[in-house]
């Protein structure tokens, strides 16, 4: 950034126009993508930067550099994705029952299901399987797409997460159990549809 950030802080605060076409052109990619990873569609994800944008300039003048610019921003980002997601909240999808591990009568599993042990933030810092993994995290129901992206790509608390969609941490956790497993089969599923169709 050519100028220092507690310039750029000053000079939002003061309301000076430079500063905001500077905040945007240095945070705007970046804070754009993270808008899409939660509404999962692109004019969505513009509409909830730009109203993240005006929710961060009302409140520029209570932001106290505790935490950096972007940071702050980010999380403004966030949490204008998930009202709008709220605000849009249709009846809960149950599909996910069909990604989680079935038992047969005696206990075993009814298909080899690997121990869940990398997660999903792991997968994304790995260029060649980001695409891949994100297809797979958006086949989620959004009750557990959203969990999962808040704990293990966000990396927000139990407790944060619990507050942000308004459930309680106990539930926040069976959740995230679920979102895990099911995860786990939708890119064990994709994979090998992409191993027969390279074969065939």
């Amino acid at each position: 950034m050519a100028v220092s950030e507690r310039r750029l802080i000053d000079a939002l605060r003061a309301g000076e126009e430079w500063a905001y076409e500077t905040m945007i052109l240095e945070y705007g990619g970046r804070l754009l993508a993270v808008a899409r990873r939660f509404v999962r569609n692109d004019e969505d994800a513009r509409d909830v930067l730009q109203a993240a944008y005006l929710n961060a300039f009302r409140a520029m003048k209570e932001f106290e550099g505790s935490s950096q610019l972007g940071t702050w921003l980010h999380r403004i980002v966030v949490t204008t994705s998930l009202m709008r997601l709220r605000s849009k909240r249709r009846k809960p999808e149950d599909f996910i029952d069909d990604l989680l591990p079935g038992f047969q009568a005696d206990g075993h599993h009814l298909e080899q299901f690997a121990d869940w042990s990398a997660s999903a933030d792991q997968l994304l810092e790995q260029e060649e399987t980001r695409k891949f993994v994100r297809g797979c995290v958006n086949q989620l129901p959004d009750q557990y797409r959203l969990v999962l992206l808040l704990r293990d790509i966000e990396e927000r608390s139990t407790q944060e997460v619990a507050e942000l969609l308004e459930l309680t941490p106990n539930a926040v956790k069976v959740r995230l159990h679920r979102a895990r497993q099911a995860l786990s089969t939708l890119l064990r599923r994709e994979y090998q549809t992409q191993v027969a169709a390279v074969s065939s």
